[in-house]
């Protein structure tokens, strides 16, 4: 299905690329990723066909975008039925050192304008860089299309040193997003273990190493220090599940 008669523009090698990628994650059941590389191929398509005068050669694009989005619709249908029927499983595999994992970038196609309460279970958020990023991590929530009022936060209690700087970490955090008009509620665990992420739109998230798989910058001033999307990351492995209802804590 991906191969093609355009002609060798940038939109039309570009619109053949990301084709051939969909066609062949299709053939390997990856539908999520499938999916965005049709929506993205036929997008690319439709500049395509605004660019071309001749009849014919619309005609024919008017059928291969048809196609593709018949397709394209199939597979949305069959991961929303997945959805629903609690059945929907991505996993992404973050390599060592692999960068472009930011929480933006790792959230975002989980966040919409429906996400008003999120839960996290996390036992690690107590040294400084932890209490970093969830503070990121809140910062995302923020911002739009997110209408966040409430977050819910499970950790553990440092029984150390650095107690009294988690507490009070978190405790200016709760500070700043209430005037933000976002109620954080922290609660304590000792036995807390698993690392999980909810919103109540569906979406779980389960990352192996929790919020913490950033690794430290080589300096304060190296690319990645500020932008998290160029630091660095650990080896960890983040699964998402989309479930009718989510459980309260």
């Amino acid at each position: 299905m991906a191969k093609s008669g355009l002609g060798q523009d940038p939109e039309s090698t570009a619109a053949v690329t990301v084709l051939k990628r969909a066609v062949e994650l299709d053939s390997e059941s990856r539908y999520p990723q499938a999916l965005l590389c049709y929506q993205e191929g036929i997008d690319l398509l439709l500049q395509v066909l605004k660019g071309t005068k001749d009849n014919t050669k619309r005609c024919n694009l008017r059928e291969r975008i048809s196609k593709y989005m018949d397709r394209a619709e199939n597979i949305k249908k069959y991961l929303d039925q997945e959805k629903e029927d609690g059945k929907y499983h991505k996993q992404i595999k973050i390599e060592e050192n692999a960068t472009g994992f930011s929480y933006g970038s790792l959230f975002r196609e989980y966040l919409n304008e429906t996400v008003t309460e999120v839960w996290i279970e996390d036992p690690y958020i107590r040294h400084t860089h932890q209490l970093y990023n969830f503070l990121r991590f809140c910062e995302m929530l923020m911002k739009r299309p997110c209408k966040v009022k409430t977050i819910h936060l499970l950790t553990s209690l440092d029984e150390g040193s650095e107690q009294v700087q988690q507490s009070r970490g978190l405790k200016e955090i709760e500070e700043s997003l209430r005037s933000h008009g976002v109620l954080l509620e922290v609660q304590y665990s000792s036995s807390i273990h698993d690392r999980e992420i909810r919103f109540n739109n569906g979406w779980m998230i389960k990352i192996g190493r929790g919020l913490d798989y950033f690794k430290k910058p080589q300096s304060r001033f190296s690319l990645g220090y500020c932008d998290f999307d160029l630091r660095p990351c650990h080896e960890t492995t983040v699964d998402i599940f989309h479930k009718k209802h989510t459980k309260n804590i």
